[in-house]
């Protein structure tokens, strides 16, 4: 999940860098990773700068200063597709060829691996994002159109919806994309399905007289901070053309177009003041919370009940709908560090594990002898809601009741949130009693499938189906298999973070590289194995330190548990040494072929960075 902002300026003297980077920090919710800015000035000329991180840290003066034009997009990122954590993959991408592009994109598509193949031949792309993939196919479909009146110059209107409609029937998934060309404008598309949010608006030119200047967004919120007025969102299979002289053009670009957005985009991502396909989130998460307390009502006593807590931020509406709706008292009883990034959007178990302390705290006077309901938006991995209820155990709790606001989530989602894999969701295989036991709760509730769907239609009642495949297996695009689940698990998985370790530090060692001795110390089964290396000026970093880290909640099987890091530890007595292999190797092969349960290794600071930055998601 991602957010998207392109802005136009009718008056092309004034820059627009400012504006993209509050409109990106209205959008921050929907993606902490890394954040980027592509602009377009008169001299058509496109300057881009992203980075690593939040908004505020990515740019600096120097930087805005550099992102000159009136005309540019922004891009906050999420990892999803392409999800290891690093610049390369941060958005927007850009493009010499056709015309000088560059697109930002919030979705996965399903069939990338198919589209893969079919552009390789023509293009070469950096990362696996399907952000840059999608870009490529965009190129390619606008040199595919015939242009049958040659004295046409560069791109017409009807050229550029036709190469939306070519990419719209070759690519699948959910996706909502801006691309700004060169010396055309700004083209805005949305999926035929409408999973993810796009919408468009407009303001008076502050310098103009009746010219306008346009903004399109993921969410509505971003207009409103930036004072403009929401026109309509993008309509499902729609393209939005705003030419740099500030036309603007919109065209249906499937056959078949139907309205499924995704429901988790109310429950938890979108933004409690945004407006998404005219469904107020706020009003929405107001009935979830209500119908949440008619099930409770149902199945347990609510004079059982003292307190209704809410879990910051985003279950709070629903929190205190609830607490209305059962006559029990509400209290704010978890604080949170509103400078932690959200924990469920973070790459990598170990890290989400890492942050949940670091961004709540509980007040005892709120919890000591009391039976508490808490109430969540949702229940994904359980790494949050365990680590909760033991919190409020600890402040003196009584009884710990733990409701969410959405259905169980047993499915992997696979248009653009980071739930890829079954056996990470907690209620996978699970009811409601198992879930409670697993997180140390008294009782779970969660909220039924049917109630929330009421919860989104009581506000637009024209909405007549969603994407719920994370709650029910069932998936709109109708083209997701075991085979892609598979993929998924095999490349997308927190288990599979140790395997990118491997992939990036160095290729493995072949078989004549590697001494009759090592080969016998990498099948040794005891319990601590030694790798020795070679020390060179040019990869000792640091002396004198010992880094100690405990690796095993990454979910990398146990070989790396208890890793002790040693850079004073030098080779001697019995250890095997590597002299001919690079030291990324010898590491690379040793993590392959170790299997103990525990080992101790010693390895230089360089590697040590790279494992440890890789695992945790930097």
């Amino acid at each position: 999940m991602c957010g998207i902002i392109a802005l136009l300026l009718a008056d092309k003297s004034q820059a627009v860098n400012q504006e993209i980077y509050d409109g990106l920090t209205a959008l921050q919710h929907r993606g902490q990773d890394a954040a980027g800015i592509v602009t377009l000035d008169a001299k058509k000329k496109l300057h881009c700068y992203k980075e690593m991180g939040l908004v505020r840290d990515v740019f600096k003066l120097q930087h805005m200063l550099n992102l000159i034009g009136a005309v540019g997009l922004g891009h906050v990122r999420y990892p999803t597709a392409g999800a290891t954590s690093d610049a390369q993959q941060a958005q927007p991408f850009l493009t010499n060829i056709p015309f000088g592009m560059a697109l930002a994109h919030n979705g996965n598509l399903t069939n990338a691996s198919e589209i893969t193949s079919q552009l390789s031949a023509k293009y070469h792309t950096n990362t696996d994002s399907d952000s840059e993939l999608l870009l490529s196919l965009f190129a390619d479909e606008l040199l595919k159109q015939d242009r049958d009146d040659s004295s046409q110059v560069g791109l017409t209107q009807d050229i550029i919806f036709s190469a939306v409609r070519g990419l719209m029937y070759r690519a699948r998934g959910g996706y909502a994309s801006m691309c700004m060309i060169k010396n055309c404008g700004i083209v805005a598309f949305r999926d035929p399905w409408g999973i993810r949010p796009l919408c468009f608006g407009k303001r008076s030119s502050a310098t103009i007289k009746e010219r306008f200047d346009y903004c399109i967004a993921s969410e509505s919120v971003a207009l409103n901070c930036l004072d403009y007025e929401l026109n309509r969102d993008v309509a499902p299979g729609e393209a939005v053309f705003i030419t740099l002289d500030g036309q603007i053009h919109t065209q249906m670009c499937h056959d078949t177009p139907s309205l499924n957005p995704c429901i988790f985009e109310y429950v938890y991502f979108g933004r409690q003041d945004s407006i998404i396909d005219s469904v107020s989130v706020y009003t929405a998460r107001k009935e979830m919370g209500h119908n949440l307390a008619e099930k409770i009502k149902r199945f347990h006593k609510v004079e059982d009940i003292d307190v209704v807590v809410p879990v910051p931020e985003t279950a709070r509406i629903s929190a205190i709908q609830c607490a209305l709706s059962l006559g029990v008292d509400y209290e704010e009883g978890l604080t949170k560090n509103r400078y932690i990034a959200r924990t469920f959007i973070m790459p990598g178990q170990a890290k989400r594990k890492k942050n949940v302390k670091k961004k709540l705290s509980p007040i005892r006077s709120v919890f000591e002898g009391k039976n508490v309901l808490l109430v969540d938006d949702s229940i994904v991995r359980g790494t949050t809601s365990e680590q909760i209820v033991q919190m409020v155990r600890n402040c003196g709790a009584k009884k710990v009741y733990f409701c969410s606001a959405s259905p169980a989530i047993r499915y992997p989602n696979v248009y653009g949130i980071d739930m890829p894999v079954s056996k990470e969701l907690i209620a996978y295989g699970r009811d409601e009693a198992e879930v409670a036991r697993a997180i140390n709760a008294d009782w779970v509730v969660y909220q039924d499938l049917e109630a929330l769907i009421k919860s989104v239609q009581a506000v637009n009642n024209n909405i007549t189906g969603f994407d719920t495949s994370c709650f029910n297996g069932k998936y709109v695009t109708n083209d997701v298999n075991a085979e892609y689940f598979q993929a998924l698990s095999d490349t997308r998985s927190d288990s599979m973070l140790a395997t990118h370790i491997l992939e990036d530090i160095d290729n493995r060692p072949s078989e004549g590289s590697i001494s009759k001795d090592v080969k016998k110390a990498s099948q040794n089964n005891e319990k601590h194995v030694t790798i020795a290396t070679l020390t060179t000026e040019s990869n000792a970093v640091s002396e004198g330190k010992t880094h100690t880290e405990n690796f095993s909640s990454v979910g990398i099987h146990g070989d790396l548990k208890n890793l002790v890091i040693d850079e004073n530890e030098e080779s001697g007595g019995d250890s095997p040494t590597f002299t001919s292999v690079p030291r990324g190797r010898q590491i690379s092969k040793k993590l392959l072929d170790l299997e103990p349960e525990n080992a101790t290794r010693s390895v230089k600071n360089a590697d040590y960075i790279t494992m440890r930055d890789r695992l945790s998601g930097l």
